[in-house]
């Protein structure tokens, strides 16, 4: 009698962990349900680098973030939950389906293309090449031999890393850092390291907000249209359809160009009605 029970509760226990792991199963493909009623729509951001996303009276806020705000306003099906988090971390929890979302000044790539969906276009975001200003850096092909701070997974590491195989004999060195775009381009006023490419509205509002008078900037042409993006796990094309909707809609009735010129200083930094479209989609 013992054993039997014994095993009864074991085959209790199997099946239980059998059901929780396909509740497991099926939460990780489908967002979880706030007291509302509405799909939790768990929002990654770094939240430390402004203009886009950072912290304002202890909540997020930036350009990135208030878009999505305004995109999730008065949705009957969608909640939107916003959770900061490290840069790297943003992609990791997609994978695991952590956040169903993300936005943080995120470009275009091919290899995150692989893996996630992306939304139409949130903004226009021109890259600058910032030197201190008595620096013999006069435009990109100068930065050979030079330093450089970056960030681990950034579209600027894997433009530098592509740079130094091209330049094998005389690199650029490349110091992988965890340090905010603040504090990176801190380091270059004070020279300890000699360059850093970033986007002109928060390089320029990091120089002007820290009175960072010791740099300059250089405006880098560009084949493609420098635009910043939302980011989708690869399972939420309902969401991506959704948001890309907002998105037209919000272009259309100045909401992008307002927050643009808040935040980014410009209110032309926005896309063009004929670039709304989802990258790598001709």
């Amino acid at each position: 009698m013992k054993l039997k029970k014994i095993l009864g509760i074991t085959g209790v226990a199997i099946a239980s962990v059998a059901l929780l792991a396909a509740c497991s199963s099926k939460s990780s493909k489908e967002a979880s349900k706030s007291s509302s009623g509405k799909e939790t729509i768990n929002f990654a951001t770094v939240g430390t680098t402004a203009p886009f996303s950072y912290e304002e009276n202890g909540e997020l806020t930036g350009y990135d973030v208030e878009v999505a705000k305004a995109v999730f306003k008065d949705s009957d099906k969608y909640e939107v939950k916003f959770q900061k988090t490290k840069w790297e971390s943003v992609f990791t929890g997609l994978d695991a389906a952590k956040y169903q979302m993300a936005g943080n000044n995120i470009s275009y790539s091919e290899e995150r293309a692989q893996k996630y969906l992306y939304s139409y276009p949130i903004g226009v975001t021109p890259a600058v090449l910032t030197v201190p200003k008595d620096s013999d850096i006069k435009e990109y092909d100068d930065i050979a031999g030079h330093s450089t701070q970056v960030v681990q997974g950034t579209t600027t590491a894997t433009q530098l890393t592509e740079f130094n195989e091209k330049h094998s004999d005389n690199p650029v060195e490349l110091n992988y850092t965890e340090e905010s775009i603040t504090q990176m381009l801190t380091n270059v006023n004070e020279g300890k390291y000699d360059f850093k490419i970033f986007d002109a509205p928060t390089v320029n509002a990091i120089i002007k907000n820290n009175k960072l008078n010791n740099l300059k900037t250089i405006e880098l042409e560009s084949d493609e249209q420098p635009n910043i993006y939302f980011l989708f796990a690869d399972n939420q094309e309902d969401l991506q359809k959704f948001v890309n909707k907002r998105l037209e809609e919000l272009l259309k009735d100045g909401t992008l160009a307002k927050l643009a010129e808040k935040f980014l200083g410009n209110q032309n930094y926005i896309p063009a009605e004929d670039a709304l479209k989802v990258p790598g989609n001709n």
